[in-house]
Order: structure tokens, then C-alpha cells, then sequence
């Protein structure tokens, strides 16, 4: 053999691993930049970096990293199809590191959303190791919805990192029961601190908490004879003494208890009944004491102080697999 042909195999052994080696690492990038026909977008462009990452991830594939090391509202999204009037539970795992938000309203942080609207799992913030996250929705009129996956928030923006992974969608299959089972939750302290930095710190009274069964038992009342007798409304009412320390505000309604302020209060009586509607009773203010924090608009009903809450649309009690 020649020292020709032997020259030009070794050169075509190296370019061959030099290809090799290429398609390797357009692999690796391709890996780490590819998320799946999701749509990346910010609120400030050039602030957020989206990547894919195989080293802090929950199960064998790479996990969605969103990191911002500055105050953004980031999120990556897809447009996905679902039947009308039909309820959902989507499902991840998130983990976070240094999770800060820009004010000190609760609704900011890693979570899921439908984009352009205000429906929304709860916020995580801080540095927390993986956990499931749960967003149940009803789709209502519409045939597709853009869920998100998000660091920040609709009035607050977040900085830090969040990893989503393991994304899990199922349909809900709604009962034919005219009977609604609800559960009422009265919230007897609250004890926060306002955006503005102002304390709020009230408590029920005696009277309060009557008003509110009395409410409840006319509420039972009503749903049947309104539907007469086509439908009825059982319910359990819980005195909660343990205080809600956070308390949401929003442009739009000012301030008001969202579901993430109570909702690992209420969870451990959800985790034992399962409820179609939930309300909450909670005093965000006192006449007599000349209390009143901004309230621009009410949800549920609002009277005397008082606000009922309904957390949760539809919740549903089956799944399909």
C-alpha cells in the first residue's frame, strides 16, 4: 500500500470524526434550545434565557429552564385543542432557585396559565425542590386554548429560574348530579402586609361568623327553590383560625384573596372531600374602625366588609385516563 492511500484514509478517518464530532455538538445545542413547537416570549426582550437542561432535570428527558437575571415576565407557550364546556387538569414538575418578585403582590412567580387571561395555578417563588404543580380549567366556549408555562405574573414580573417537566394533560368528565356539593371556608384572621407596606390585621367576630352560616343556609334554600327542585346544594362550613398571611392586588379589582393566598390552608380539607364549588369568607375591612383597603371591583359578593370568593369554577371528581 502506497503512502498515498494510506494518507488519504487517515485524512478521511479524521474528517470523518471532525463530522462526527460536529453533529455531536449541533445535537447538544440542538437539545438544549429546542422546545418542542413551544412559543418563547418576554415582556422585555433580551432579559430571559430559554434553555433545555440535562443536568437539574426530574426524569430522563431535559427539563424547561426559564432563567431571568433580572425583573421579567417570561413564558413559553402552545396552542393546544380541547373540547368545549369541558374541564382539565394539566399537571408538572417545577423547581426553583432565587424566585423573587418586583412588588409585593402575591400573583408572580413560576406557574401555569392560559395566556391572556387571569386563570392560573398557584405561584411558587423562593428556592423549592421539585413538586407537582395542578391547574384545573374549564375550556367554557372555547376549542383551543394557549397554556404557558411562565416566570412572572399578570401585575408583577419575577427574576431567578424555574424548570417546568413532565407536562401531563387530562379531560375531566363532569357528572350529571344536580346536587352541588361546596364548601365554605371562613377565613376568621387575616394578618398581611399591603403592597403599599400598610398592615392589615382583622379579625371576625362572633356575629360575623353567624352572618356567614345564615348566608350559607339561605344559599342552600335558594338553589332549589330558584331551580324548583331541579337542582340542590349541600355544604360544609369550616372555621379556619390559622391567618391568611397573603393577600393579591391587581389594577383591575384592587385587592382581593385569590386562591394562592388559601390555598395551602384549605388543601388538607380538599385532600379528605371533594367539592364542585368553594367559597371563601374573609373580612378585608371594618367600617367601625375605619378600615377600608382599595377595592376597585367586586368578585363574588362583597358586603359590609366581607368578601365571598369563589376559588374555583368547576372542580372536577373524575378523570379520564
Amino acid at each position: 500500500m502506497s503512502k498515498k492511500s494510506v494518507g488519504s484514509k487517515i485524512s478521511n478517518i479524521i474528517f470523518t470524526i471532525i463530522v462526527i464530532f460536529v453533529i455531536y455538538k449541533l445535537l447538544g445545542l440542538y437539545k438544549v434550545y429546542y422546545f418542542n413547537d413551544f412559543t418563547k416570549a418576554e415582556q422585555t426582550l433580551g432579559i430571559t434565557k430559554f434553555t433545555r437542561d440535562n443536568k437539574i432535570k426530574y426524569s430522563d428527558n431535559y427539563s424547561y429552564k426559564i432563567e431571568s437575571d433580572q425583573f421579567n415576565d417570561a413564558i413559553f407557550y402552545k396552542t393546544i385543542n380541547v373540547k368545549k364546556n369541558t374541564p382539565y387538569k394539566l399537571t408538572c414538575m417545577v423547581k426553583t432557585k432565587d424566585v423573587e418578585n418586583s412588588s409585593k403582590k402575591n400573583n408572580g412567580g413560576a406557574h401555569i396559565s392560559i395566556v391572556n387571561s387571569v386563570e392560573a395555578s398557584k405561584y411558587i417563588s423562593g428556592t423549592e425542590d421539585w413538586q407537582e404543580l395542578e391547574f384545573i380549567f374549564d375550556s367554557k366556549n372555547r376549542d383551543t386554548i394557549e397554556i404557558g408555562f411562565r416566570l412572572g405574573g399578570n401585575d408583577t414580573n419575577s427574576k431567578g429560574t424555574a424548570w417546568f417537566s413532565d407536562f401531563k394533560l387530562e379531560e375531566g368528565i363532569k357528572t350529571n348530579s344536580n346536587n352541588w356539593n361546596v364548601a365554605c371556608f371562613i377565613m376568621k384572621n387575616i394578618d398581611t402586609q399591603l403592597s403599599d407596606g400598610q398592615k392589615l390585621k382583622l379579625s371576625m367576630e362572633l356575629k360575623d361568623v353567624e352572618s356567614v352560616k345564615s348566608n350559607m343556609q339561605r344559599f342552600a334554600v335558594a338553589c332549589k327553590d330558584l331551580s324548583e327542585g331541579q337542582m340542590t346544594a349541600q355544604y360544609d362550613v369550616y372555621e379556619i383560625e390559622e391567618p391568611i398571611k397573603t393577600i393579591t392586588c391587581s389594577e383591575e379589582y384592587g385587592y382581593y384573596v385569590d386562591s394562592a393566598d388559601v390555598e395551602d390552608i384549605i388543601t388538607p380539607y380538599l385532600n379528605k372531600k371533594e367539592y364542585d364549588y368553594i367559597f371563601v369568607a374573609v373580612r378585608l375591612g371594618d367600617l367601625d374602625k375605619n378600615i377600608e383597603i382599595p377595592i376597585y371591583d367586586w368578585i363574588g359578593l362583597r358586603r359590609n366588609g366581607f368578601t365571598w370568593y369563589r376559588l374555583f369554577e368547576y372542580k372536577v371528581t373524575k378523570w379520564s385516563k
